[in-house]
């Protein structure tokens, strides 16, 4: 039981650094597909 309350910690820490990280990316390829699909007009 201590093990997975261990892990969700630690799992819930990585993702409160990555969440920033993932934003961006997703930023990112939402105005790169929305570029590509603009361009093909």
């Amino acid at each position: 039981m201590r093990q997975i309350k261990d892990g969700y910690r630690g799992a819930s820490v990585l993702l409160g650094l990555n969440a920033d990280l993932l934003l961006f990316l997703a930023a990112l390829a939402v105005a790169l597909i929305a570029a590509s699909y603009l361009s093909g007009f």
